[in-house]
Formats: structure tokens, sequence, C-alpha cells
């Protein structure tokens, strides 16, 4: 069939109007050389075209265009086209491969879903938006290049694309939308660049394969279910400037074993690590316990063990649902968390003993409590030093044979000195 008109009464109109409408036979159209437009619902669910070549006339290509084309193996894009119409390749299920111009700056939505045999895409650097479910379900897309002109990818833009192994997301996109990169089972690796703000709703959910992930410091929201059901996911980094943590945001990820919350997050919410089976620790960074739920950890804390900083035991310890991890104890590794006040010195001698030690603080402006705790961060003793050099000989006869942490605490500095007892 020959198709040479400027418009077509489909075009604009309602889907019971659209051009050749029960052509079921179809197989071969061609495409006149002065057609500036390729009408919406052009040839909807002729499926026995195989083929189809657009002149360098045509500049819009229209809603559902080529809609349930099911026989459709190549296209090319001229670029002359400028926009792609919503559902324009939709359910192309034999396509394989589509060049897009630069000439392109508007891919409506949903134009390649469930497009099942295409199997690699360039999105030319025109393009600033990839609208709503535009490669869903383009189940054999392994390889997508996103250009650094695309600012925003909308909700469920490639949701169950399943054999995309990788991505790397621009860092001119300030936002992983809802469900953008749900069910892509084979996705092992994500690259989230520092521009982005905010993880939607379930953006990674069922991404089985991922192993490890990276959420950069300018993210400062983990929403709902963002990660759901990553199986494989062993490792995951939150930056510190994460305030909030949504409810299932890590639910079903059985392979996580470990998980340190900055001390930015404020609020946990609710079955946020549940199911995660092979989970048993959880650090934490802030001082003050964030606000969780009675089921954010699934209800097995008691399983689990909670590492805190140092001195904050008796804090967690008291503050509804952390209190019911089985075991609290207090990260005093670290030495000098907080620079020591000008001109004042501390050190500890010996700090391998069978007998007592010496703990020597040099240039002491102000009040200071020493307080002595062990593994479990339970204390065992206290004191306090006023202004001035001090010396302190810490009893050690009635302590057994282990590693103990000695606290020097001010209202300017906090120093943590570790003593082992033989």
């Amino acid at each position: 069939m020959n198709y040479n008109a400027d418009s077509c009464g489909g075009y604009g109109f309602s889907n019971q109007y659209y051009c050749l409408r029960g052509c079921n036979n179809l197989t071969t159209v061609n495409i006149g050389s002065n057609v500036r437009i390729i009408p919406d619902y052009f040839i909807k669910d002729k499926s026995l075209v195989t083929s189809i070549t657009i002149p360098n006339s045509v500049a819009y290509i229209g809603g559902s265009a080529f809609y349930g084309c099911s026989s459709l193996t190549s296209v090319t894009i001229p670029n002359s086209v400028t926009s792609i119409g919503s559902s324009a390749f939709y359910g192309c299920s034999s396509l394989t491969s589509v060049t897009i111009p630069n000439s392109v700056t508007s891919i409506g939505n949903s134009a390649f879903y469930g497009c099942s045999s295409l199997t690699s895409v360039t999105i030319p650097n025109s393009v600033t938006t990839i609208e709503s479910y535009t490669f869903s379900s383009c189940s054999s897309l392994a390889s997508i290049t996103i250009p650094n002109s695309v600012t925003s990818i909308r909700e469920s833009a490639f949701s169950g694309c399943s054999s995309l192994t990788s991505i790397t997301i621009p860092n001119s996109v300030t936002t992983i939308e809802s469900y953008t990169f749900s069910s892509c089972s084979s996705l092992a690796s994500i690259t989230i660049p520092n521009s982005v703000t905010s993880i939607r709703e379930s953006a990674f959910s069922g991404c089985s394969s991922l192993t490890s992930v990276t959420i950069p410091n300018s993210v400062t929201s983990i929403r709902e279910s963002a990660f759901l059901g990553c199986s494989s996911l062993t490792s995951v980094t939150i930056g510190n400037s994460v305030t909030s943590i949504g409810n299932g945001a890590f639910s079903d990820c059985s392979s996580l074993t470990s998980v340190t919350i900055p001390n930015s997050v404020t609020s946990i919410g609710k079955w946020t690590f549940s199911d995660c089976t092979s989970l048993d620790t959880i650090i934490c960074l802030g001082n003050i316990p964030a606000d969780v739920e009675e089921n954010t950890f699934g209800n097995n804390q008691s399983n689990m063990t909670l590492i805190v900083p140092c001195g904050k035991s008796v804090v967690y310890q008291a503050s509804p649902v952390w209190k019911w991890f089985g075991n609290i104890f207090e990260n005093c590794e670290q030495v000098g968390i907080d620079d020591v006040a000008e001109n004042t010195t501390v050190s500890l001698y010996p700090n391998t003993t069978d007998k007592n030690t010496t703990l020597n603080i040099k240039g002491l402006n102000e009040r200071a409590d020493i307080v002595v705790t062990n593994q479990q961060g339970q204390i065992i003793s206290t004191t306090t030093l006023t202004k001035g050099n001090e010396d302190l000989e810490i009893e050690t006869s009635n302590l057994s044979s282990g590693i103990y942490y000695i606290r020097i605490q001010t209202d300017n500095f906090v120093k943590t000195e570790k003593l082992i007892k033989k």
C-alpha cells in the first residue's frame, strides 16, 4: 500500500477513527516522500507488516502509530523527526533494532513498551526526558546509553527490562522515580550520581542480581520498597545525608548481612529490613537512636547484634525497639573521634597488662569524666578529673582477661584508649 496523505482522519481523533482500520492483511506500507506526519494509530495492530521506511520529510510519528505491529523487525527514524508519540511502537515484539536520531527531542510515554526483541538503544543527547514506561518490558534490552542531556527519568521507564545488566545514570538526573528499574532481574551494577537527591518508591525493587549499591551523600530520602526483593544484595552504603528510610525499603534482601545507618538518619519505616534472613548486624553511627517501628527489623532483633557509638549503649538500651536487640556493643575502636583540645595530651601506659595501668593527661583545662567499659559496653567504673595535669591509676586486678575501653570525655572532646587485660 502507498500512503501519501498529509494527514489522516485518526490524527487527533479517537481510536475508532484510526487510519487503515480493518486492513488486517496489510504486509507492506510505502510512505510518500512528502508526508510530514505519521498519524496516530497509523497501522495499529497490523501484525503482518515486517519493515517500514520513514522518509526524511516526516517530522512527527503519532501516538500508537505502529502499536502492535508484532512482525516489524527494524525501523530507521530519519533526522527530520523531532517527536515520537506515546505508544508509537508499543508491542512491536519482533523489533530488534531502532535508530533514534539527534533531531528527536521528545519520546512519548510507553513509546517502545513491550518491544521484547530489542537488544540495545542509544538515546540521543537532544532528549531531556525519558517518559514513563518508555522502554518498559523490553525484556531483551541488554544495554542502554543515557546521555548527560537527560534530566528526568520518569516512572517505570525501564521496568521489566530483565536482560539489562548494568546502567549508568548521568549526573544531570536529580530523582530516580518510582519503579524506574523495578524487575530488572539481571541488573548487577548501578551507578547513582551525586546529583540524585531522592530514590522513590520501588525504584529498584525486584533487581534480584544486584550485589552492591552505593547511595551517594546527595540523597536525602530512600522511599518505600526502593530495594525490595534485591535478594543478591550483600553490600549497601547509605550516604550521610539520608534522613529517612521508607517502609520496606530493603525488605527481602536475603543476602544482606550487615547495614551501617549514618547519623543523619532520623526515621526508619515499617518492615524496612524484614525478611532479611542473613542480616545479623546493624551498625548505628548516631548518638541519638533513630525513630523506628516495632516491625522495622521484622521482629528479629533478638537474634541480631547492634553496634553503637562509644558510650551510647545505655541510650539505645533505653529506646523502644532498639532495646530488643540480642546484643548491644559499643564501638570504641575509633580513637580520637573528636579532636583533643589544643595543648592537651592523653596516654595510657602500659596498655597491655596483668597489673594496674596509668592514664596520663596533660594540659587539661576543664572537667573530664573517665569511663571504663567492657566490649559489651557495660560500664565498669567512672571517675572525674579536674583541671591541670593528672595521673590516674586504674585498678585492673578485679578485671577478667579481655579488652576494655577507657573513654575520656569533656564538653569539647572525646578520646578513647584501648586496654588489654592479660
